[in-house]
């Protein structure tokens, strides 16, 4: 069985301004709290919160992005997930479109629904909110 989730994220800002936060390791820190690197180009490196998610960059462009994504928790020998944005430009800023692609098993993929709002889309949009809407 494959354990798959398709999220969409609409996002008070424009799709260029939401790269930069998907990519720059200093906005990365000010919007999780926590240390972050994406290296922009194919084979480069990702991780993410501290270390706790790790992978490698398959795409980047200035509306896609996608990387392997496994975390510390997961066992060893299980296979990263994939991670997957596409940005669409809207009058209100940019709707994000969120593949991740699988999950190990039904626990995590559960997790993961509700982690991607919890610690990353609503604290980059807390984010967007104070700094960008000055």
């Amino acid at each position: 069985m494959a354990y798959n989730l398709s999220l969409e994220f609409d996002l008070p800002a424009k799709p260029a301004r939401i790269m930069q936060l998907l990519t720059d390791s200093a906005l990365i820190r000010k919007w999780s709290g926590g240390e972050g690197t994406v290296e922009t180009k194919p084979g480069g490196k990702f991780e993410m919160f501290d270390g706790w998610v790790f992978g490698e960059v398959i795409q980047a462009s200035p509306t896609e992005l996608s990387y392997t994504w496994k975390t510390t928790d997961w066992d060893e020998a299980a296979a990263p997930s994939t991670v997957h944005y596409v940005l669409k430009a809207d009058e209100d800023g940019t709707k994000l479109l969120l593949t991740h692609t699988g999950f190990p098993d039904q626990a995590e993929m559960d997790e993961h629904k509700n982690g991607w709002t919890d610690y990353f889309f609503q604290p980059m949009e807390d984010f967007i909110m104070v700094f960008d809407k000055r």
